[in-house]
């Protein structure tokens, strides 16, 4: 089946219709170019319509760009005449969503605002990069956490949040709060964590893991300073010095920093915001030897505007290698900064280059 093709606006004939309709709903899906004048624009421009037959279609600004295409100035296709509205429409929908005691429907919540459910979605994430209903369990997390640190019973923290089962909460529960909400409650108190400090061509290299996978990948100049850091990242954490459990990940890993072949295969215990999720998940995506840009990154996660969170969600990464900020460069192909140094970013690079 071609899910493609039941997608609105999947066809030419249906983004032709909404270029001669000016359908302010196709705002954003994709963008039309005209061939005689090489302008792009999109599909709700008040300019004079063109002919079908001088019109192309482009799923994204920087495509039209990439083809040689120039923004049209009466619609400003990068920004978008209504950036405005719709960012007061996004903060009136947040307002909404935090100040609500239970889940709002999104077919509900988009009609609070006058648009239909497409295409309230569709801006919410252009504009924060995660979806109405991730938005609203992170609050809903939020007001979990907030009550479990002062004290309050894990089942109370939970409805009092707005969950409406136990089991909802908990279908999430480690994803959102990277541990039990018994154990959060204790600030992460009782954590194990097992660590090996080893010796690489690079210099010192830190592997730690919990029991889900892999929490850190550390580099630097001593034993001593990498301990240091682990303890300051998880300070009531359970550590434990433990060459034996991780031998076999530390073995892939050293066996990767020095002739890389192929992608590291280890589970990982993740913990970031679901922004910096979606860019580390778009960092392992790169193939081996393969690099890309802060801006190609953020293009890819619909937040073509983004490159400079992309960036910081990169100087982030506690996971060294496992996840590969190392081949994220600066748009005009300069290495940029790096968590480990720049001179091991570069030679990480040359290696995996061949």
């Amino acid at each position: 089946m071609n899910h493609k093709a039941n997608r609105p606006y999947a066809t030419h004939q249906a983004r032709w219709n909404a270029v001669v309709q000016r359908d302010h709903e196709a705002d954003g899906v994709f963008f039309y170019g005209v061939l005689t004048t090489l302008v792009y624009c999109r599909p709700d421009c008040s300019s004079r319509r063109p002919n079908r037959e001088n019109v192309c279609y482009f799923d994204s600004w920087a495509q039209a760009e990439q083809a040689g295409f120039r923004p049209c100035k009466k619609c400003s296709p990068r920004w978008g005449a209504n950036a405005d509205k719709h960012a007061e429409t996004i903060v009136k929908a947040c307002r909404i969503m935090d100040n609500a005691e239970e889940h709002i429907p999104l077919k509900n919540l988009a009609a609070q605002l006058g648009l239909s459910a497409f295409h309230f979605q569709r801006l919410f994430k252009k504009a924060t990069g995660i979806t109405p209903k991730q938005y609203a369990m992170q609050k809903r997390i939020k007001r979990v956490k907030s009550r479990l640190k002062r004290g309050a019973p894990v089942m109370d923290a939970i409805f009092e949040a707005g969950f409406t089962s136990s089991s909802r909460f908990y279908e999430s529960a480690n994803s959102n709060l990277g541990m039990k909400p018994s154990e959060y409650r204790t600030g992460a108190a009782g954590i194990h964590i097992r660590f090996s400090v080893v010796k690489s061509d690079l210099g010192w290299v830190l592997i730690a893991a919990t029991e889900n996978g892999i929490c850190a990948i550390d580099m630097g100049d001593s034993p001593d300073f990498l301990k240091a850091r682990l303890h300051e990242n998880f300070p009531k954490a359970l550590i434990q010095e433990n060459d034996v459990d991780l031998n076999h990940w530390v073995k892939q890993i050293l066996t990767h920093l020095e002739n890389p072949r192929r992608r590291l295969n280890l589970p990982l215990d993740i913990q970031g915001t679901a922004f910096q999720r979606q860019v580390w998940q778009a960092l392992r995506e790169i193939p081996i030897g393969s690099t890309a840009s802060y801006a190609e990154i953020a293009e890819k996660l619909g937040k073509p505007n983004a490159a400079r969170a992309v960036a910081g969600a990169c100087a982030s990464n506690k996971i060294a290698i496992a996840i590969p900020c190392h081949r994220v460069l600066r748009k005009n192909g300069e290495l940029g900064g790096y968590r480990w140094g720049v001179e091991t970013k570069r030679i990480v690079l040359d290696r995996e280059a061949g």
